[in-house]
C-alpha cells in the first residue's frame, strides 16, 4: 500500500492568509497584554512580536508564490 499522499495545494492561500490573520490578532493580544506585565514580561513580547512580525512577512511572500502557482495552473511543480 502506498503511504504517500499527493500534495493538495489548492487551498494554501487561504490557510495562509488565515494564519497571517491569527498570527496578527495575536500581535495585538500581546501588545494590549503589555501594560500589565513586567518590565522582563515586557521584552519577551517585544522580541515574540517581532518575531512574528517576520513571520507574516515570510507567509505573505509565500501567499504571492502561491497565488502565481495557482494562476499557471500549479504545472510546474
Amino acid at each position: 500500500m502506498n503511504s504517500f499522499n499527493k500534495d493538495n495545494r489548492l487551498d494554501n492561500v487561504e490557510k495562509l492568509q488565515d494564519a497571517i490573520h491569527n498570527t496578527e490578532q495575536s500581535m495585538i493580544a500581546a501588545n494590549d497584554a503589555i501594560s500589565f506585565s513586567s518590565a522582563e514580561d515586557k521584552l519577551a513580547i517585544k522580541a515574540k512580536n517581532e518575531r512574528r512580525k517576520a513571520s507574516i512577512e515570510a507567509m505573505k511572500e509565500e501567499v504571492q508564490d502561491e497565488e502565481e502557482a495557482r494562476d499557471s495552473g500549479y504545472n510546474n511543480i
